[in-house]
Order: C-alpha cells, then structure tokens, then sequence
C-alpha cells in the first residue's frame, strides 16, 4: 500500500464541515466529539479566536483526505494510533507478542519431538 498509515489525513467519512476534526481525532485516539467541542470552546472564548479558524482552514486546505481502506480492522487502526503516539513502546509491544509467539511454537516443537509416553500409554491402551 502506497498510503502511509502514520499520516495525519483528513477524515472525510465522519467529517462535519472538512474532516480536520474528524482526522485529529483519528490521528490521535481521542473522540472526534471532544476535538470538535474542544475547537469550538478555544474560538468561542476568544482565547484561539483568530488562531484556531485559521490553522482549521489551512489544514483542510493542505492535508490529504484519508484513503478509502488505510486501515483493515479497527484493531489495526487502534495499533497505528499506538504507532503513532509512542513508536518505542509499540515497538516494544510487537517483539514481546512475538517473543510469546516463538515461546509458544518452542512449547509445541518440544511436545511434538519428544517423547511423550503418558501419551503413548493412553493410545497403546486403547487398542
């Protein structure tokens, strides 16, 4: 796939006026709704006024929109947000899965090769 998944897009599938909200929260996790009443409490209070509906603007104008199929799963776009916020610790997390992944194949190569006369037993006995 062509398409970076660790990109901030614009989400114009739960978009309300561009996306950029909606991509925010996508990018980072956090419900679109609190991004949203978020902005709106920043420009309203005057504290972001002129700030906050200008970067809206310039980001929907220069972001991409958001591939149709980026992510296949919700768990995958769950991992990518993971990805995104904190890449050592995902990183972390993928070699622990796979070192229990090859702990577990080590466990059913042992069984497999060896031995086992318990096993052995039960079947002589049933003949």
């Amino acid at each position: 796939m062509s398409a970076s998944r660790t990109t901030f897009y614009l989400n114009k599938q739960d978009a309300k006026w561009k996306g950029v909200c909606a991509g925010i929260a996508d990018y980072t996790g956090v419900d679109a709704l609190w991004i949203r009443v978020g902005a709106v409490l920043l420009t309203v209070t005057g504290v972001g006024f002129p700030w906050i509906p200008l970067a809206y603007v310039l980001v929907a104008w220069m972001a991409k929109a958001k591939p149709i199929g980026l992510y296949d799963t919700p768990e995958d776009a769950k991992f990518w947000q993971g990805v995104r916020t904190n890449p050592t610790r995902s990183t972390a997390e993928v070699r622990s899965k796979l070192r229990e992944i090859d702990r577990r194949l080590a466990d059913f190569e042992t069984h497999y090769t060896s031995r086992n006369s318990r096993l052995a037993n039960e079947i002589d006995s049933l003949r």
